[in-house]
């Protein structure tokens, strides 16, 4: 077993001894000058000032830093749709010409689109077009990545999404957390949601199950999705079966987050209409607040009430979304710098919601901050200062990965 220290960083922000919860102000950070990492068995054995950690390990293997470097954990992206095949770049052209999300969907487009595009790709054709995915994902410093089904909506194509997952996590360098989202929206050969939502529940969900191809169920309750007792016959039977649970919520009209509340949901996520009330509730819950601003940025639309959010005491973290549909760009960082400058959070507020506040979102405790114990996830950016991450606005990338 090799031990080895990497250093020494001009800085290593750890993002140790932060709540869990609410507001951070910056001087909360704790960020080591002239710091090095020992890693064994890919876990952090020691964090702290290199010439330190020369003294206390002096056989460890060494990778010397020769240029001024910033290392973070590596980032979690916690809500992404990265398993597709297809584009719906006739959709975003429609829509910036003025058709709502909602139009464009009644239309045939949308996300019904990218199903017939997914159901017509072959597994070996999916997987490879996840793997890309993966490959820029790591490049921006994505290290952990949630990654949902629901282009599929029967249960060959349902299950077919998940093994393709299942075997890009098998062989890429990022984790890949997968998430059944079955009820997604109401595929075209079924009559009604409900019919849907009954057939889902006794078809999709128990061979999901059976096959052990996720733990985590999703669901999309909206309007234009499902509605409340809907919401509800799907969550009862994930919760039977024994499903982790989170759901797609409040994001054109305010449903889904007390429900979310209601069945100790890990997270609720999108939360761009939630009401004050909602937030009060939110806040006062152990849910994550999943906020999307890839979204609002696909979509035209207003981003989540962040600031309120966290002033309130919410845990919030932020994801890509990435998907073919509302949110193509991918670009956590960008996504992330923008909406923090647009909410003014601080550096701390918005670094936590990429890493350990991500991480919890997934229920993993194992990453997200730079500690003893933690899985040996670095990013490193070739920087002096780590203020410079946000204030380029995602145009500086991580240069060094480890994962």
């Amino acid at each position: 077993m090799v031990t080895k220290l990497i250093g020494p960083f001009a800085q290593i922000v750890t993002m140790c001894n932060l709540p869990l919860k609410g507001a951070l102000s910056e001087d909360q950070l704790e960020v080591i000058a002239q710091g090095g990492v020992v890693v064994s068995d890919g876990k952090i054995l020691a964090v702290g000032i290199y010439t330190d950690l020369e003294t206390k390990f002096p056989t460890s293997e060494k990778e010397v830093i020769a240029e001024p470097m910033v290392l973070l954990p590596g980032f979690v992206d916690a809500h992404t749709h990265i398993c597709f095949a297809g584009d719906r770049a006739n959709d975003y052209a429609m829509r910036i010409s003025g058709k709502s999300y909602q139009e464009i969907a009644l239309n045939g487009g949308g996300i019904s689109s990218t199903v017939t595009h997914t159901r017509n790709a072959s597994e070996q054709e999916l997987t490879e077009l996840l793997l890309r995915r993966c490959d820029m994902h790591l490049r921006n410093g994505i290290t952990t990545c949630e990654v949902k089904s629901g282009y599929g909506l029967s249960v060959d194509d349902e299950l077919k999404m998940l093994r393709c997952i299942q075997k890009a996590n098998q062989s890429h360098q990022i984790s890949l957390i997968s998430t059944c989202l079955a009820a997604h929206t109401k595929p075209a050969e079924f009559s009604t949601k409900n019919e849907y939502i009954n057939f889902a529940v006794n078809e999709i969900l128990p061979q999901v199950k059976l096959q052990k191809l996720s733990n985590r169920v999703d669901i999309f309750v909206d309007t234009i999705a499902f509605d409340e007792p809907e919401a509800r016959f799907y969550l009862d039977a994930a919760k039977r079966l024994g499903f982790e649970i989170t759901v797609h919520a409040d994001q054109f009209s305010s449903l889904g987050s007390r429900l979310a509340i209601e069945y100790h949901a890990s997270s609720a996520d999108h939360l761009e209409a939630s009401s004050d009330s909602d937030i009060n509730l939110l806040a006062k819950s152990d849910v994550v607040g999943v906020l999307l601003p890839g979204a609002s940025m696909g979509l035209g639309m207003p981003y989540a009430k962040g600031r309120e959010m966290l002033d309130k005491g919410m845990c919030i973290a932020i994801a890509s979304d990435w998907n073919p549909g509302s949110a193509p760009m991918g670009d956590l960082l960008t996504q992330a710098a923008v909406f923090g400058a647009s909410e003014k959070f601080t550096t701390a507020e918005t670094f936590a919601a990429l890493t350990f506040r991500a991480a919890k979102a997934l229920q993993l405790s194992d990453r997200g901050s730079l500690s003893e114990g933690s899985l040996a996830h670095l990013i490193a950016f070739p920087c002096k200062n780590y203020r410079e991450i946000l204030y380029y606005q995602g145009s500086l990338k991580p240069t060094k990965i480890w994962c």
